[in-house]
Formats: structure tokens, C-alpha cells, sequence
């Protein structure tokens, strides 16, 4: 048989193998490709008579473990600055606490303006509590439970607008 038509018939193969390396069907086409492309360049390098299953597996797996290696060093970052303060500095930036403040505090206050009824119900469900739970905790239908949190949320919203325009959230 031809040299070219063993290794065509061994594209399955590779391309199960393939897959099992890389986890995604396109990167598995490519190493598939990239391993075609390699042995019908080197194919002087086989020795006939010899595993070309195995062969074209080790070319296979060396093409991914280099592939592998160029990524991990492409997106290596090497610090090149003397100054060993930007290498302690966080990604975040600080960023001025007052506007968090005001909404800190309008948020509390429209909520402390809240009916009784309601603000007991919203603050129970901000701590953490589950329906059913509050129901029990204020001996009330499950229902009330629902709607009071419904109305104080829409009621919070109507008055705390501005901030909802603020930072871009829809409905506001």
C-alpha cells in the first residue's frame, strides 16, 4: 500500500486520539491536520516495516504538548519593571467610597419609610430567610409572604430610580 493511503486510513484513529488530548472537536481537527501535514513532510524519517500507528501517535502527542507549551508561554507575564511597587499593587483600582455611602444610606432610609408590614417582611427575606420561613415567623399565608416582598422591592425601586439609571439597570 501507499504511504499516503496508510496514513489516510489511519484519520480516525488520530481523530479519536485527538479528541481525548485536546477536549474540543476543533482543536482535535487541527492537531489531526497539523499530524497529517508532519508525517507526509518527514515521511522519509519513517522506517517502512516499522508501527505507523505509533508513530503518527508520538507525532501527535509531541505536536500537542508543544502547542501546550507555546500557549502557556505566550500568556506568561514577565515583569520587566524595577520597581517592585506595581507588583504588590491589587488589579483593583480604590475607588471612592462616598457614592457607595449614599447609596448605603438612601437605600436604608427608603426602606426604614416602608409600612411596618412590609419592612418586616423585605428585612426577614434580606437576612437571608426563606419564604416558608418568614410565613412561620409572622404567622402568615405563604401568599402575603410573596406579595408583600413583591410590593416592597417595586416600592424600593420607585423611589431609589436614580440609581437605577445610574448604573444602567433596565426598568428604572
Amino acid at each position: 500500500m501507499d504511504f499516503n493511503d496508510q496514513i489516510t486510513n489511519e484519520r480516525q484513529a488520530l481523530r479519536s486520539y485527538a479528541l481525548q488530548l485536546t477536549k474540543n472537536m476543533e482543536d482535535a481537527n487541527d492537531l489531526v491536520q497539523e499530524t497529517m501535514l508532519k508525517a507526509f513532510t518527514y515521511r522519509s524519517k519513517f522506517t517502512e516495516g516499522t508501527n505507523l500507528k505509533g508513530w503518527l501517535y508520538t507525532i501527535m502527542r509531541n505536536s500537542f504538548i508543544n502547542n501546550y507549551r507555546k500557549l502557556v508561554r505566550r500568556n506568561t507575564f514577565i515583569d520587566t519593571t524595577d520597581n517592585s511597587y506595581y507588583l504588590d499593587a491589587g488589579t483593583e483600582i480604590a475607588k471612592n467610597a462616598g457614592e457607595q455611602n449614599f447609596l448605603s444610606k438612601d437605600l436604608q432610609t427608603a426602606i426604614e419609610e416602608l409600612p411596618h408590614d412590609l419592612k418586616k417582611t423585605f428585612s426577614l427575606n434580606m437576612k437571608g430567610f426563606k419564604y416558608h420561613e418568614i410565613a412561620e415567623q409572622l404567622d402568615i399565608p405563604i401568599g402575603t409572604v410573596k406579595t408583600r416582598i413583591f410590593v416592597a422591592k417595586r416600592k424600593l425601586r420607585k423611589k431609589l430610580k436614580t440609581y437605577g439609571k445610574l448604573y444602567g439597570l433596565k426598568n428604572s
